[in-house]
């Protein structure tokens, strides 16, 4: 018998498999999907690999090499996974590797070490140093840290006489968390006779005994009883020995907590409208048949409320439902939300949780132990069967496409799930994407619609503010006097604010007045963000930082400014403007740590704070009755960047945020300031009108022939020498000019808007197209020549409809 396996092999990769002998131990259990260590390449090097077939017969079979072990006893992939892998690495040409390790947790991704090898032991009697290294040991590990770089002229003698051999080991860094329990092995009355016969002054065994009387036939936690009980180790074992108890050790999972406990919740009724979509989505779940629905639905509309209900059809009928959220600032809230109403039968699958949390969320779904997966954009690989009902909620955010290799969107994804158990694919937004939309147009979804909010409340009124009238009467370009007075009237009446600006840090550069200069990343071409809480500056792409200088280096000048503005300053600027209010702030530099955005969300939530200050992470799936007034310091941010999305970003964040006021009873109200008041994407968010903005914004693809209308790949070069990366651009797209069809659009090569990251420079290639199989397949060979480039130090990136140009 012989296994086909995808061999993990960093470079010079590809999509076909190697065969394998499968050795007479392992043939029983060998299975697909499973994964296993075999020899590859020349030497005692192995790798890890996933089974992807067991065949009968081989082609060639003289020289075929035998698979070393197998990983775990089953399978990590089943079918349907095997079968999504090929067909996601042939759609984002990508390698079938790559996909594979994508869909597991980090930790189950190999880890590769060196061992030397002692294959003479006699022939060391001349060479006592080396003999002490090994010290009666045939095997040791090899790196810096047990070698001396002073031994391996003497290593490397060694090896060339055969006394000493390098290996390669494949580690496994999946660990399973194992905890100490006891269980009682004796009857009551037992344990009430010995506690008659107890001396008064052994209070720790009367402690234990109590226990034990009361204990269920079952094991339970050591640390548990100890810790409830005041005891020590040292009772536990001395009652062990007695034989009065059993200790062991069980598998414990690792279970992500939240900050409080999860109150149960009862579903609450529907509204005419919600009424509507449930039954549409719950008739195609019960009886199953491919079928995708758009939810479009105001900010506020009980989408959600429609979401759990649908899942809860779902499992009644015996399936099994994933529900997706763009950010992880989303998952706290939306996981309380889906716990209330399914309690442990949920799992969360993110990359805030620790690696541990994440294996054992996995292996608790892929053992089908549980059957709600609730999580960002890979939690869509999540191991469930029988899938029934799939929600992707804030379709439109951008977070759903990975910018990495395998370069994937999980709403693609997730249609190529449904379609093969014949599911249900629900996507929920306020402001769908264009493409999205478009489709809904098409009545390739089915549009459904919820106009107003669940709780009978209005949206809330907006008002522009044109900073640059604002700035002439008050010279601040942070609070407009009208947001500022409002701020005040709110607090006045305890009453919450979120106030969102889309740039963390302190201020966006600083500039030398005298001589113009701006300290800038050593790695990038970008000016270095001032971080005062830190006192350094900081590139937000490679992290570089340095010190804020107090002179310029360039002049010598002490007259140096900061401009810009970014979450700290506004912090800084509030707490001398409103001394009184109490101020959270939400990006990236404060979210870091595991934990800390459930920490901070449940704290505004309890009134710990007056004014939630953060970037676009709060702009979606916020819920709080008493926040009535939304700040939006600067609506331009997303308005100018070099993207064709750059006006439905900014009317979707837009709408978005404001519908975080207003959602209970009280009225919300929105000032949004902006130094482009005119423009139809923030008049058109201030009136929420999202037809009006849809027929606009697709009158100009249309004109622009942009998706929807053609299909998009973006392809990069990066190289550390800005001519060579200009070189091989320019010579793959005359290459490619001479084999895509007539209508085939090709814009550039060009420098790619920051041409210079990590010490890399970028050109990219943007190619508009509605059919060209011949594209396909020439970027699919320029995938496998990418290996061959990669030697030269050339780097290929193939973007498939990317939602990225910067």
């Amino acid at each position: 018998m012989y296994a086909q396996v995808i061999v993990d092999v960093p470079t010079m990769q590809t999509n076909r498999p190697y065969t394998y002998r499968i050795p007479t131990p392992i043939l029983e259990i060998l299975r697909r999907g499973m994964r296993v260590v075999v020899p590859f390449g020349k030497g005692n090097r192995f790798v890890q690999g996933f089974v992807v077939d067991i065949k009968e017969d081989a082609q060639q079979t003289e020289q075929l090499k035998e698979i070393v072990q197998v990983v775990e006893m089953n399978p990590v992939l089943n079918d349907e996974l095997l079968k999504l892998a090929s067909w996601l690495a042939e759609y984002n040409f990508a390698f079938q590797i790559s996909v594979l390790q994508t869909m597991l947790p980090n930790v189950m991704r190999a880890k590769y070490g060196k061992v030397l090898r002692l294959l003479e032991p006699d022939q060391l009697r001349d060479w006592p140093q080396i003999a002490l290294l090994f010290s009666d040991r045939g095997e040791i590990p090899f790196d810096s840290d047990n070698v001396d770089s002073e031994l391996l002229p003497q290593l490397l003698k060694l090896q060339k006489k055969h006394v000493i051999e390098i290996g390669y080991l494949v580690k496994n860094r999946a660990k399973v968390k194992m905890v100490n329990v006891l269980k009682p092995i004796k009857d009551v009355s037992f344990y009430q006779k010995q506690l008659q016969q107890l001396r008064p002054s052994a209070v720790k065994q009367a402690r234990l005994l109590t226990f034990l009387l009361q204990a269920p036939q079952k094991f339970v936690p050591v640390k548990d009883v100890i810790n409830r009980h005041h005891l020590d180790y040292a009772i536990i074992k001395q009652v062990e020995n007695k034989g009065w108890l059993v200790q062991s050790q069980i598998e414990s999972y690792r279970i992500p907590k939240l900050q409080t406990p999860v109150q149960p919740s009862q579903p609450l009724p529907l509204n005419d409208e919600q009424k509507q979509a449930y039954t549409a989505i719950i008739a195609n779940v019960v009886q199953p048949k491919t079928q995708t629905f758009l939810l479009e639905g105001v900010t506020g509309s009980g989408k959600t409320e429609v979401y759990l209900q649908s899942i809860a059809q779902a499992l009644a009928v015996g399936k099994t439902a994933l529900m997706l959220v763009p950010e992880i600032t989303l998952t706290p809230q939306m996981v309380r939300r889906v716990k209330s109403r399914f309690g442990d039968d949920v799992a969360v699958m993110h990359s805030g949780l620790s690696d541990g949390e994440r294996y054992d969320e996995w292996r608790r779904v892929q053992r089908g132990e549980v059957h709600v997966v609730v999580g960002a954009r890979s939690a869509i690989f999540a191991p469930l069967t029988n899938i029934g009902l799939i929600i992707i909620d804030e379709e439109h955010e951008t977070s759903y496409k990975q910018d990495d290799n395998p370069r994937y969107h999980a709403r693609d994804v997730a249609q190529w799930r449904v379609d093969y158990y014949g599911a249900t694919l629900l996507l929920g937004s306020a402001t769908p994407s264009l493409e999205s939309r478009a489709r809904a147009q098409k009545g390739v979804y089915q549009l459904l619609s919820l106009t107003k909010r669940a709780t009978q409340g209005v949206l809330p009124t907006t008002e522009i503010v044109d900073m640059r009238e604002s700035i002439k009467f008050n010279n601040d370009d942070v609070l407009s006097p009208q947001l500022l007075d409002s701020m005040q009237e709110k607090l006045d009446r305890q009453e919450q604010i979120v106030l969102m600006l889309n740039r963390r840090g302190y201020a966006n550069f600083i500039i030398c007045r005298d001589c113009g200069y701006t300290p800038r990343c050593v790695n990038c071409d970008v000016a270095l963000t001032v971080h005062k809480d830190v006192g350094r500056l900081i590139c937000h792409y490679c992290g570089y930082n340095e010190l804020i200088p107090h002179q310029c280096k360039i002049c010598g000048s002490k007259r140096i400014r900061q401009f810009g503005t970014g979450t700290q300053k506004v912090v800084e600027h509030l707490k001398e403007v409103l001394p009184q209010a109490r101020v959270l702030r939400m990006d990236v530099d404060t979210t870091r740590k595991k934990g800390a955005v459930d920490k901070l969300l449940t704290s505004f939530g309890n009134h710990e704070a007056d004014i939630l200050l953060g970037t676009q992470m709060i702009a979606k799936g916020l819920d709080f009755p008493d926040v009535t007034l939304v700040g939006i310091l600067n609506a331009d941010t997303t308005l100018t960047l070099p993207d064709f999305r750059a006006s439905e970003r900014t009317f979707q964040l837009l709408t978005q945020v404001s519908g975080r006021a207003g959602r209970a009873q009280k009225p919300g109200h929105v000032i949004l300031q902006t130094f482009n008041p005119e423009h139809y994407a923030i008049q058109l968010a201030k009136d929420q009108d999202y037809e009006a903005f849809y027929h606009q914004e697709m009158a100009l693809r249309h004109a622009w022939h942009y998706t929807p209308y053609y299909f998009t790949i973006q392809i990069k070069f990066a190289h550390e020498q800005v001519d060579k990366a200009a070189k091989f651009a320019f010579e793959t797209t005359n290459w490619l000019k001479g084999i895509v069809e007539k209508d085939t659009i090709m814009l550039g090569p060009a420098p790619s808007t920051i041409s210079r990251i990590k010490n890399k420079y970028y050109y990219r290639v943007v190619i508009k197209y509605r059919f060209d199989q011949h594209l396909m397949q020439a970027l699919t060979e320029l995938m496998h020549k990418g290996q061959q480039l990669q030697r030269q130090g050339v780097t290929i990136m193939i973007d498939r409809e990317p939602v990225n140009f910067i």
